[in-house]
């Protein structure tokens, strides 16, 4: 549109004409959609992966890969703490029977897995 506009010939003016109502069709689609998805609220992010020419489904890729990779980092922290609190549990029972007796009546006789 932008070429027949800049070098216009009322001979163009039928295609000028179409394109036109296409762009105002297209915006009054967009018009009717707009009360349906009003509430849905998309990350700037993915708007500049569009503006610089890139998918935007790339976005929602990587935010799945870095959201696997920092759940995957929490585990392994759960996992090592779990671990450190049973160890703890087995040694202090080792230097402290009695009160671990005391510990483990109250809190359950296993210690976490």
């Amino acid at each position: 549109m932008g070429i027949i506009v800049s070098d216009f010939q009322p001979s163009s003016q039928t295609g000028l004409n179409q394109k036109l109502n296409y762009m105002i069709t297209g915006l009054q689609d967009i018009e009717k959609c707009r009360q349906q998805l009003h509430e849905i609220n998309v990350p700037l992010e993915a708007f500049e992966y569009i503006d610089q020419g890139r998918n935007p489904q790339l976005y929602t890729k990587e935010c799945l890969e870095r959201a696997l990779a920092k759940n995957e980092q929490v585990k392994g922290k759960i996992d090592t703490m779990t671990k450190f609190k049973s160890l703890l549990i087995s040694e202090l029972g080792k230097v402290f029977p009695e009160e671990m007796t005391k510990y483990k009546a109250i809190h359950g006789d296993d210690p976490p897995s």
